[in-house]
């Protein structure tokens, strides 16, 4: 699974083997999402929080959102009820780019039955399905994970790789952070030289939906200019929205790629590293 419409969800959220979690998250506000979950949610959904669950405290060198511990994430998937078989929805009101930060964690770790709802909350509401502010019941599905089953690729790796034509990289912030004009998060603006900026807002419609898989993999291939996804990086500012361009190029039928978790963030945390600006 990748994407899952809402009128395919509605006939699964309340099946027992389902789990449904809301993803919604603002950066610039972190106690919104939880907030806005606690107002209005898909029923039985259950909250996933980006700071708290779907990464650890930032170190030095790490960028904003580093990946969970494993015992953390275990954690969390018995918490919510996740076992082995268990199909996962995430969906979120930011175009898929926390619901793909789960969506990518998940697969990471072996889980591959997990889907984003495609168009997310606002698709929820505009199909007029229903809403609650119920908390669903506790549950507990321990398991073993198995880390490492997504490509991620280190500073070091990307560093070498871009000197050496090896690796191509794609950063899918905004126009504006990429050419360093605007910088709203990060203490440094501009973007790693070499990159090829394809924002992420591009793979979705008018209405918050994914584009067509065949409309998807012909963006993708202009920008990979004939590079492979197996040797292509995806960024962003920490690691989090480049998981939407992971899940659409997955849709696309070019999945492979890595991502290079510290991001931007990680990156100007040596100020020796250089800094591209448009």
């Amino acid at each position: 699974m990748t994407l899952i419409s809402p009128a395919e969800l509605a006939r699964h959220y309340l099946d027992a083997d389902w789990v449904v979690l809301d993803c919604r998250f603002d950066l610039l506000q972190p106690a919104a999402g939880r907030s806005a979950w606690v107002a209005s949610h898909i029923p039985q959904a259950r909250y996933a929080d980006l700071d708290r669950d779907l990464a650890q405290a930032p170190g030095t060198v790490t960028g904003r959102h580093p990946l969970p511990n494993i015992d953390q994430l275990a954690a969390n998937l018995s918490r919510w009820g996740i076992g082995a078989e268990t199909r996962v929805v995430a969906y979120d009101d930011a175009g898929a780019s926390i619901a793909g930060r789960l969506w990518w964690l998940l697969r990471w770790v072996g889980h591959k039955q997990v889907a984003v709802l495609d168009g997310g909350w606002s698709a929820w509401l505009a199909a007029g399905l229903p809403t609650d502010q119920s908390e669903a019941a506790a549950a507990s599905a321990p398991r073993v994970l198995k880390p490492g089953q997504m490509p991620v690729c280190s500073v070091e790796d990307l560093e070498a790789g871009l000197m050496n034509g090896a690796l191509g990289l794609v950063d899918v912030r905004t126009p504006e952070r990429f050419a360093g004009e605007a910088e709203p998060i990060d203490p440094v603006a501009g973007h790693i030289p070499g990159a090829v900026n394809l924002p992420l807002g591009g793979n979705l419609d008018a209405s918050g939906a994914f584009l067509p898989s065949a409309e998807l993999a012909k963006r993708f291939r202009q920008a990979l200019a004939g590079r492979s996804p197996e040797s292509t990086v995806v960024m962003c500012g920490s690691g989090v929205s480049a998981c939407q361009t992971l899940v659409a190029m997955e849709h696309a039928g070019l999945g492979g790629a890595a991502l290079y978790t510290g991001s931007w963030s990680g990156w100007i945390s040596d100020p020796a590293r250089p800094v591209g600006r448009l």
